[in-house]
């Protein structure tokens, strides 16, 4: 008799526990520094104004990650916690559905856990749901909207209702930041390119074929193309009832040429500023506050996991090469999203760029590398994985205090961490 299929079990409780473990850990001293830190001195300020509905302000960003940094400060208070605990819910939400998309795509529980660990241990996505900035929104909105995808295509029967999400989702993601707009494009370009590939012409017709069956080319196209611009559009109404400049219906594409130009218009050099060659070297670090404050010498320093973001590097080429030659689509998807959503700063034209435009690209790096480790044990060779999310969680441990704005023992305390000169 042939044995019995392999039917893994799915590991919703392990993703659940490692998405609350993280949002513990994330929590310590999330108050800490009690003033606003980095970039947040840009956007409180705008996040109150766009609440008060007085006038336009950080015009060069949409609305969405403003108006969500203002709701906490509504719903708790204008203080620190109110400033930074959507951030927090967020990347929290955001973990969790990168360990789900990972599940869907390789229905291996190795591989949503492992990534569930890399990514929580991971020092850029840490520190990104601990500040009151743009990117966390988008990135987390990002990897929901491929945990829906990614259960589309695995569980057709639910197609409509996650196309449906992901659509909102990536609209809601262009809307926090414009980093997802090059994300946003691929699923219904995807599905187009799948259909076609395996339908011909009939694509045009057809609904009884892949990437998600039940769904006719023209469905997708509403969920994956309108649905997304008209949310987008939508997160700009506030702007309709603002007492000063008002945006009215007619001005919404000048606004958005107005954008662009305040986006390139950004020349002036910046002490930690980078290139997207420094960000795969993980070789730029940037301290995002290092001070006496709140009664002792404290840092949080955004840099990546110096283990996973190298062994993520050996990853890339492993799924590029499985991807394209051995049909591993989840690789390839992840390669594609790797590449797509760096090289876009490879070909942007702003001057002035940072680090933590890699939060997306990192976070699909590791992905990888929860593929590549997940190939290993399903073949049996099981302690090198194991060893390398041991190591993980033991580096993050070891860099926990200037993450979270631990208190120092004195100025000369960032040492002690300085593996670069250039982290300094």
């Amino acid at each position: 008799m042939s044995q019995a299929p392999d039917h893994p079990r799915d590991p919703f409780a392990w993703n659940a526990a490692i998405a609350l473990a993280f949002l513990a850990l994330a929590a310590i001293r999330l108050t800490i520094p009690s003033k606003p830190f980095f970039d947040e001195v840009h956007y409180l300020p705008a996040a109150r104004t766009l609440w008060a509905l007085s006038q336009p302000a950080n015009t060069e960003h949409p609305l969405l990650g403003k108006e969500l940094i203002g709701l906490g400060i509504h719903l708790f208070g204008d203080n620190p916690l109110g400033w930074r605990v959507l951030p927090l819910l967020f990347g929290t939400l955001g973990l969790f559905a990168a360990m789900r998309a990972l599940w869907f795509a390789s229905v291996s529980r190795f591989a949503s856990i492992a990534g569930g660990i890399l990514l929580g241990s991971d020092f850029l996505w840490f520190v990104m749901s601990r500040i009151a900035m743009l990117d966390g929104f988008m990135a987390s909105l990002v990897l929901v909207a491929l945990w829906a995808l990614a259960g589309a295509v695995r569980e057709n029967e639910t197609g409509r209702r996650r196309l449906a999400i992901a659509g909102v989702a990536l609209g809601l993601a262009m809307a926090a930041k414009w980093n997802a707009v090059p994300l946003a494009v691929l699923p219904g370009l995807t599905f187009a390119v799948v259909r076609f590939r395996d339908s011909g012409w009939r694509a045009l017709t057809t609904a009884r074929a892949a990437p998600v069956a039940g769904i006719t080319i023209w469905e997708a196209a509403l969920w994956l193309g309108l649905v997304p611009l008209a949310v987008y559009a939508l997160t700009f109404v506030p702007a309709m009832f603002y007492v000063r400049d008002a945006l009215t219906p007619g001005r919404l594409i000048a606004l958005h040429r107005q954008m662009i130009h305040l986006q390139d218009s950004v020349v002036k050099p910046h002490p930690y500023q980078s290139v997207w060659y420094q960000w795969v070297a993980n070789w730029r670090a940037i301290w995002f506050l290092y001070e006496p404050v709140d009664g002792a010498q404290r840092g949080i320093l955004l840099v990546g996991n110096p283990l996973t973001m190298l062994l993520g590097l050996v990853a890339l080429v492993w799924a590029g090469v499985h991807g394209m030659t051995e049909g591993r689509r989840d690789a390839l998807a992840l390669f594609v999203l790797y590449v797509a959503s760096l090289g876009v700063w490879m070909l942007a034209d702003k001057p002035v760029q940072f680090y933590y435009h890699y939060l997306l690209p990192s976070t699909f790096l590791i992905g990888m590398l929860a593929l590549a480790l997940d190939a290993m044990w399903q073949s049996g060779r099981r302690v090198l994985p194991l060893a390398v999310l041991l190591a993980s969680v033991a580096l993050f441990a070891g860099f926990y205090p200037i993450l979270s704005a631990a208190p120092l023992a004195n100025e000369w305390s960032f040492a002690r961490w300085m593996w670069l000169d250039s982290w300094r």
